[in-house]
């Protein structure tokens, strides 16, 4: 499988591809997705638009996908249900976060690698429409666990 070369590959920075055959299984069937919702809407829309097709898309394609999944944070001995949700995981093992902006920025980064440590799930994809090639919005992030 081709995986997306983002120009950064530090495992330091959370920006890695993955060594679980599965995971990059997954992280490369969801581009296929992203790439087929984008063919069809194009960039411009809000996230939720391209977060409905995508999760449609994943489920005809027999992928088991969580929508809006709530995410507690745990602070030393108290959850706080604080209305944090992630995008998508798929099969419980890729966290999928979309984006519809300008350009991906650093905090964005620093939200999808936050979502993986409390989910304690190694791979996530930021993904933004809001380019003319979805593949160049593409994003993976690893959590060293």
């Amino acid at each position: 499988m081709k995986s997306v070369n983002t120009g950064e590959s530090s495992a330091r920075n959370g920006v890695s591809d993955s060594d679980d055959p599965e995971e990059n299984y997954i992280s490369g069937k969801v581009i296929e997705a992203a790439i087929k919702v984008h063919k069809n809407l194009g960039p411009g829309l809000l996230d939720s638009a391209y977060e409905a097709c995508l999760y449609y898309e994943l489920q005809q394609l027999g992928l088991a996908v969580r929508r809006q999944v709530p995410m507690p944070l745990v602070y030393e001995a108290i959850q706080l249900d604080l209305g944090y949700r992630i995008d998508l995981i798929v099969e419980d093992k890729v966290v999928i976060e979309i984006k519809s902006v300008d350009a991906i920025n650093d905090v964005h980064i620093a939200q999808v690698l936050t979502y993986l440590k409390l989910s304690k799930l190694r791979l996530g994809l930021l993904i933004n429409f809001n380019v003319v090639q979805v593949v160049k919005g593409v994003k993976r992030l690893v959590n060293g666990l």
